[in-house]
């Protein structure tokens, strides 16, 4: 059984026990996230798809931890203008394991 959905302008196909990484989510570590925002549900083989999210299922997780991923320097330039910008940049995430599909 799994489902794909939709959370932060992104897809995930998850099952139950997955651990990912999404966008961040204002919810502390150890608490409970409901996922209802569900594009397609497969169960025993049989797949269903919502127009645009189905209807009667959703994710259960729980957040096991909020962090910044790895740096990215973003670097500036115009050749022979001595113009010159270094920014970094750590983008935050959260970490959520999938506790159950509902159905």
């Amino acid at each position: 059984m799994y489902a794909i959905i939709e959370t932060g302008g992104k897809q995930y196909r998850v099952q139950e026990g997955d651990t990912l990484f999404i966008e961040k989510l204002n919810e502390a570590e150890g608490g409970k996230i409901n996922f209802e925002k569900i594009l397609a549900f497969s169960k025993e083989g049989e797949v269903s798809f919502g127009k645009p999210y189905i209807e009667g299922v959703s994710v259960d997780a729980t957040v096991l931890e909020q962090g910044k991923g790895p740096k990215v320097i973003v670097y500036k330039y115009k050749a022979k203008k001595d113009y010159r910008r270094k920014q970094g940049h750590r983008q935050p995430y959260t970490k959520v394991k999938i506790d159950a599909i509902n159905a």
